[in-house]
């Protein structure tokens, strides 16, 4: 028969041993994304931008603006957004923050 004292012992392991299972998960799953990162080309000046990611503040200078996004055949940004050009790569960012939100990878 289950004592009290034992199903409360239980509940404690259990209670404790979840958010270490929970956070090795999570290790795993984000080293399995870092993987997946360094085998997909990204844009940038070295290819290791992502979605997700941020445009350096060197590259949030107007001269990597695309103003005319049409002529370059980018859909229009959203409002807060903007198309950054480098080395022909086209990435969609926050204006504020600089949080990649799209890319158009020239091959």
């Amino acid at each position: 028969m289950i004592t009290l004292k034992t199903l409360a012992g239980a509940l404690l392991i259990a209670a404790v041993a979840a958010p270490a299972i929970s956070m090795a998960q999570e290790e795993k799953h984000d080293d399995r994304r870092t993987e997946q990162r360094h085998d997909e080309r990204g844009a940038g000046p070295d290819h290791s931008w992502h979605k997700g990611d941020r445009v350096p503040a060197e590259y949030r200078d107007k001269r990597y603006e695309v103003s005319d996004w049409k002529s370059h055949n980018l859909r229009q940004p959203p409002a807060g957004y903007h198309w950054v050009n480098v080395n022909g790569d086209y990435v969609l960012a926050a204006v504020a923050t600089g949080v990649i939100a799209d890319l158009l990878l020239n091959n």
